[in-house]
């Protein structure tokens, strides 16, 4: 499915494609660049990005939709200045569903973007991530430490998918003098965030607006960073029209460390829930401390983020509500039958599944 006619790009207004575009961080990323004055086009299949995250956008003259799979080939006519390599789910619930799907967006799904980009001469940006660190044994995590993954665990599609795309981008570099980028992305948070995606604050969120038990895996101090997804897009942005020197990896996180057991006290105060904590066991290789060293990005890009914790959860929290109360079913009033003993004006609830 493709949504909005071929664009045609002035050399004022660079063409931006961004694969995953309809994701939680490619939709928010997809808003800045527009309003940036970039003709953006979105890829995405849908899989875990929603059409709605970009609905607003759709009338947009500079705006394009193309609904597409990476793991295909990747034939667009416009040209193209920038691609912003986003598309692969990036929750362990969403991921593990289809491990070898998983991989096959890492690496085929790498291999098409970076041929698109050889054909169009166009600079790649890939979306990695922190888990290419998996349970580490340097802490806090720099660009220089190389890792500790279990490359046959069930997180593996991912985290070895994630370090096998950079492998690529790096040998294109080599081989083909493709211009590229690589962003190592710490847990970030915010709107648009996928309700069901079994990640921490929307996790959280979502069960403590619902009056569920907050379930915590291990003990709750296991620690995680969080970065809200204004601060992240910006990183990006810098990132991507850096010097061509800059290749990174480079970091992109917030260095705040806060326990799992904090989080989840946080969101009982910001939607003032009585949700009761509920602890179970840690999933196979979920790594226990994470957080960034963001020299690079601070040295090189000038970038650190600015939204507080405190701010973000507020936003995320809003945000939630709002999607939980659109989704629950409205009671339907409904005039009763008559009945003998009873007020032909008496109402009862309609079943909402009725």
């Amino acid at each position: 499915m493709t949504l909005q006619a071929p664009i045609h790009a002035s050399r004022r207004s660079p063409t931006v494609m961004i694969a995953g575009g309809a994701g939680f961080i490619g939709s928010h990323l997809c808003d800045a660049l527009l309003q940036r004055g970039n003709n953006v086009i979105c890829l995405d299949n849908l899989f875990t990005g929603s059409i709605d995250n970009v609905r607003p956008l759709l009338n947009h003259p500079n705006f394009r939709f193309i609904e597409h799979d990476v793991r295909d080939v990747i034939q667009i006519d416009d040209n193209i200045d920038r691609i912003y390599s986003l598309a692969c789910p990036a929750s362990p619930r969403h991921y593990q569903r289809d491990p070898v799907g998983t991989m096959k967006t890492c690496v085929l799904g790498t291999i098409n973007i970076l041929e698109l980009a050889r054909q169009k001469g166009a600079r790649v940006l890939q979306a990695s991530t922190s888990e290419v660190y998996g349970d580490p044994e340097v802490h806090p995590q720099p660009e220089s430490y190389l890792g500790h993954v279990n490359p046959i665990g069930p997180r593996a599609c991912y985290d070895e998918g994630k370090r096998a795309a950079e492998t690529l981008l790096f040998d294109y570099h080599r081989m083909h003098q493709t211009e590229i980028k690589i962003a190592r992305i710490f847990n970030t948070y915010g709107p648009r965030m996928l309700e069901n995606d079994g990640r921490v604050v929307s996790n959280f969120i979502v069960q403590a607006l619902r009056g569920e038990p907050i379930t915590i895996y291990g003990a709750g101090t296991q620690t995680r960073s969080f970065c809200f997804v204004d601060d992240l897009v910006r990183g990006l942005q810098l990132l991507m029209e850096s010097p061509s020197s800059v290749t990174g990896p480079c970091n992109l996180g917030n260095p705040h460390e806060v326990t799992i057991e904090a989080i989840a006290r946080e969101v009982l105060r910001h939607t003032a829930s009585i949700s009761p904590l509920r602890f179970q066991a840690l999933p196979k290789d979920d790594p226990k401390r994470r957080k960034p060293v963001i020299d690079t990005a601070a040295q090189v890009l000038g970038w650190r983020p600015r939204v507080a914790l405190e701010d973000g959860l507020r936003a995320t929290v809003a945000y939630f509500a709002l999607r939980i109360a659109r989704d629950t079913p409205a009671l339907v009033p409904a005039v009763a039958p008559r009945r003998a003993g009873r007020r032909a004006s008496q109402l009862r609830i309609a079943d909402p599944g009725q």
